[in-house]
Parts: C-alpha cells; structure tokens; sequence
C-alpha cells in the first residue's frame, strides 16, 4: 500500500489560497478601472507617486509578518502597482478616444516603429493603410501597397508618416515631398540634422514636414506615458498644436525644441546612454576574466549595469552606429566623456575625498533634477 503524499494536502491549500487570491486581484484591477474612469473624467494625471509610495511602504511593514524579506513583498505590490496602472490607462484611453474616421498612410508599415504606429492610430480611431517593400510578396489587400507609387492619390489621407531605417529617412521623405501631398508629412528618425534640406525644400513646396521623436522603441506599451520630441522647424507652439491633433492618445506627452537643437539633445539623451552602455560591455571583453567569473561573482550594482547594457547591445548595431555618427554633436560628448574620465581617474590616483565627494554630488543632482 503506498505511503500518502504528505505535500499533496499542503499543495491543494496552496491552490485554494490562489484562487482566492486571483479573485481579490479581479475585484483590485476592477476598483483600478473604476479609478481610471474618474480621472478619465477629471482629466488627472493616472500614476499618483505619493499614493504608490504609501502602498509599497504598507508592503514593506507586512514583510516580516509573512516571513519574507522587504524586498519580496515591495516588489509583488509594485507589479500589482504596474497592473493597477496600466489598467487604468486602457480604460481611459477607452474613454478619451476620438473615432475621428481619418485615413493616415504609414510610409514603412511594416518595421518595427512602423508596426507600433500602426497600433498606436487604430487605438486613435484612425484607420491606417501601408507602404512598404515587404510587402510585394504577399497576396494583395485593400490598403497595404508595397510602393508609394501604388499607394496612388496621397491627398486622400490626413497624415503621411514615415517610419524606415534612419540612414533612407532623408530620401523617402525627399519622394513622399515631391508628390506634393496637400497633408502633413510627419517623420520619426532618431536624428534631424540630415533631414534640414527636405524639411525645408518641402515647406518652400507647401508641404509640412514634421520632424517627430517617439523617445521609445516598438516595444513600449501604449499604456503607459508615452514622450514625443518636436523638432520645430518653424513656431514650436504652433506647430506642437498642429502635431497634437494626430496624437489623440490620452496620455501622449508632446515636448517642441527647436529644430537645431534637437541632435544636440539626443547626443546626450540618446548618444551618451547608448555610448556608455557599449562601453561597458567593451571594456570587460578586454578584462581578461571568464564571463561565467563575473556572473558568479556579480555585485547588485554590476547585475543592473548589466541588465541596462544588454538591452542597448540587443538593438540593431546598424541603427546605434547611425545614430553616432550622423549626429554632428557627438565629438562634444565624447569630449566631455573622456574629460570625464581623465578627472576622475586623476582623482583617484591622488585620493582626493573632497573632489571624489563634490564630483558624485554634482552628478547626483544633475540626474534628480525635476522640472
């Protein structure tokens, strides 16, 4: 006769405490969509910091109670936290949205951001047709064309937007300009500089080129802030009103710089971050220590560098050179970065405790800085 399982009756009260849970975290994410419906209705701002603080803080003081580290308990309530937010977003967007039955073109449909773009307008209550090489091996349909030139009469639709790779913006803008659309012409490359001749050939055609920065990849959830980068070419308020009204997403987040100054911004933003993370992964090939050493061995501090270093050496190595090199402000970061570089190392050779200090002080409050 067999013994009985002494963790079977142990495992089926596990399971009986799950449902229970599941069913309490139905009834929190439905109090979430009732939140979102409220300030979907007042117009407020969705994630409330100090709100979220008290309820990871009432975690933290339950830990030891439930015999696990502070740490555990924080990190179940904030991914209840991201649930109870994005929940709240798909309500409001739901809410907010406006059927405006416009048409928009998507020059480059089928990539990555053009893929996200694509999702983003229908969301919007746009319907959205395509141009893209990828598509001239598949069966026709309505609205997918793997040419502008079969997309045929460009003045049926309310907005073009162009979404290629970075280095073939210039000149599909340059093509999309030249069929002199009477609608707006709105590009999402990383970097402008190389656009200022289309830009403004084509407003001197009157046809408008808005030069637009999703400061995101195609993986961002549409439930969440999303940040948009104009970079006006011309009055940055009016021409953020005028980009708006295709962004009908409620939780969208438009910022005009001026044209100019827009690279200059991403050498930092996008060129810095980008630089410092390869830089890491670079310098450790020539550390001269096994990979499976560093990961025995890793510190917490070492093991998020790393997480944040492998998500920039995931991307395309083509598009992060790009965005490097064509940007004319680059040489000013790498100067910074190896002054730097030199100051510090400087600093540690001498030991000096008061420069050491003073410099991660200035850099603490660069990075806290609020608006």
């Amino acid at each position: 006769m067999s013994t009985p399982d002494p963790l079977s009756p142990l495992r089926d009260a596990i399971s009986e405490v799950d449902r229970t849970l599941l069913e309490l975290l139905r009834r929190r994410m439905e109090l979430a969509a009732e939140v979102g419906r409220v300030k979907a209705g007042a117009g407020t701002p969705v994630v409330v910091r100090d709100v979220e603080d008290v309820v990871l803080t009432r975690a933290r003081q339950h830990a030891e109670a439930c015999g696990v580290s502070e740490e555990v308990m924080e990190s179940v309530f904030a991914a209840i936290l991201r649930g109870s937010v994005e929940r709240q977003y798909r309500v409001g967007i739901s809410l907010r949205q406006q059927r405006s039955g416009r048409r928009m073109l998507i020059v480059g449909g089928s990539g990555g951001m053009g893929t996200w773009f694509r999702g983003f307008l229908g969301l919007a209550g746009h319907d959205v047709d395509v141009v893209d090489p990828a598509l001239a091996g598949m069966p026709a349909a309505p609205g997918r064309f793997h040419s502008l030139e079969d997309a045929g009469d460009l003045d049926r639709y309310a907005a073009i937007l162009v979404a290629v790779p970075l280095y073939r913006t210039p000149e599909v803008v340059a093509e999309v300009v030249a069929r002199r659309p009477r609608a707006p012409v709105i590009e999402v490359a990383s970097i402008k500089t190389p656009l200022a001749g289309v830009v403004e050939s084509g407003r001197k055609e009157g046809v408008q080129v808005f030069p637009l920065h999703p400061m995101f990849g195609p993986g961002k959830s549409y439930y969440e802030p999303l940040t948009f980068v104009l970079a006006a070419y011309g009055d940055p308020a009016a021409e953020k009103r005028e980009i708006s009204a295709f962004l009908s997403h409620p939780y969208t987040r438009v910022v005009a710089v001026p044209f100019a100054h827009h690279d200059r911004l991403m050498g930092w933003l996008l060129g810095l971050a980008h630089l410092s993370n390869v830089l890491f992964g670079a310098a450790l090939t020539r550390s001269g220590i096994e990979a499976s050493e560093l990961r025995a061995c890793a510190s917490t501090t070492f093991n998020r560098q790393a997480a944040t270093a492998l998500s920039v050496l995931a991307e395309s190595p083509d598009l992060y050179l790009d965005i490097q090199h064509l940007n004319p402000h680059r040489h000013e970061v790498y100067a910074a970065t190896r002054e730097a570089l030199a100051r510090i190392e400087q600093m540690v050779e001498e030991h000096d405790r008061e420069g050491f200090r003073e410099t991660m002080a200035k850099a603490r409050r660069m990075l806290l800085e609020e608006e």
